[in-house]
């Protein structure tokens, strides 16, 4: 283990205590990590699909309730008091995270996936508060996309590793399964994300440092490898884990490699993982993102992983000029 005290430029507490009595988040991080771990000897298993086919999926038959700890715990169905083991129950009540409806059910304040052998909680379905914390199918795209920059060329052992706007933890952890002994921090300007990061990770095996930024400025040192998975639609609602920000929704992408690749040591990389608006046929971010990588004495290999996502985000004032929103991703990779 790795003496985490080598990233604390600047200390902040904890992010589950940033709002409560530390005993408290203490307490109600513990009961989560004993939930996950419960559900992993049930052999607990979900693929989170998109909201929009979660939206579909439960309008099929939208008053039946949960019969089995994927209802509860994936698509997020109300379920009866006595459907639940004791054990998991009393996870979820210390954890406070367990609604009480008016009609008697009850329902889970949050939600569980699962990737390979590893679990990931995150919020609960639908992800409307601002502070949402959200796993899906970019999380999945995300994973293999460090999972194939790493098994073409791997880390070395004990390498320094970022996870940028971290939410769940899941290319911290992805990349930590591929690279023995590595040093991590995450970093998230989310506090609720960090905490899920926190207890993720803790299940999955793995000590991090945790820093609530949008860069990697607070953090001490540079780094073998930073990956990446930011925002990348102008969200109307402002979301922390949807809305990139101005140009598209590209602000934040821009923002983030232009804070990694300053930290990045010799032959260090950047995964960056995002989406770009397509203008005319012209894709804006790669250009900047080129031109960026000249500077900084980096390569560039970029690349469209889809080319049209998101296509009813094209109907808003946002992205009236837009014909089509490209899922890409920006591999960086520091020369001298």
């Amino acid at each position: 283990m790795h003496d985490l005290s080598a990233f604390r430029k600047a200390e902040i507490p904890p992010p589950a205590m940033l709002a409560r009595k530390p005993e408290d988040a203490a307490m109600e991080e513990e009961a989560l990590r004993e939930l996950l771990l419960l559900l992993k000897k049930r052999r607990y298993a979900f693929v989170t699909p998109t909201p929009l086919s979660h939206s579909r999926i439960l309008a099929r038959d939208a008053a039946r309730p949960a019969r089995d700890l994927r209802d509860v715990f994936g698509w997020n169905r109300p379920f009866s008091p006595d459907l639940l083991d004791r054990s998991v129950m009393e996870c979820l009540k210390r954890a406070e995270m367990v609604e009480h409806r008016a009609d008697g059910m009850m329902r889970s304040r949050v939600r569980v996936s699962s990737l390979d052998d590893d679990l990931f909680l995150h919020s609960s379905y639908p992800t409307v508060d601002r502070d949402a914390v959200f796993f899906g199918p970019d999380s999945y795209r995300f994973a293999r996309l460090i999972r194939q920059g790493l098994a073409m060329r791997p880390a070395r052992r004990g390498a320094r590793i970022a996870d940028m706007g971290a939410g769940t933890g899941v290319g911290a952890i992805v990349a930590a399964r591929s690279c023995p002994q590595a040093c991590i921090v995450m970093t998230d300007v989310n506090a609720s994300a960090l905490r899920f990061a926190r207890i993720n990770a803790g299940v999955a095996g793995f000590g991090a440092g945790y820093v609530l930024a949008d860069t990697l400025d607070p953090v001490a040192g540079d780094f073998d490898l930073i990956v990446a998975n930011p925002p990348y639609i102008r969200d109307r609602q402002g979301r922390a884990y949807r809305d990139g920000g101005d140009g598209h929704g590209a602000a934040v992408a821009w923002r983030m490699a232009e804070s990694a690749l300053s930290r990045l040591k010799r032959e260090g990389r950047l995964l960056l993982y995002t989406g770009s608006a397509i203008v005319g046929g012209a894709d804006a971010l790669r250009a900047r993102l080129s031109a960026l990588a000249e500077s900084r004495d980096c390569t560039l290999c970029y690349s469209e992983i889809d080319p049209d996502i998101f296509g009813e985000e094209l109907e808003g004032p946002a992205y009236r000029d837009v014909e089509r929103i490209a899922l890409v991703a920006a591999i960086f990779t520091r020369r001298h």
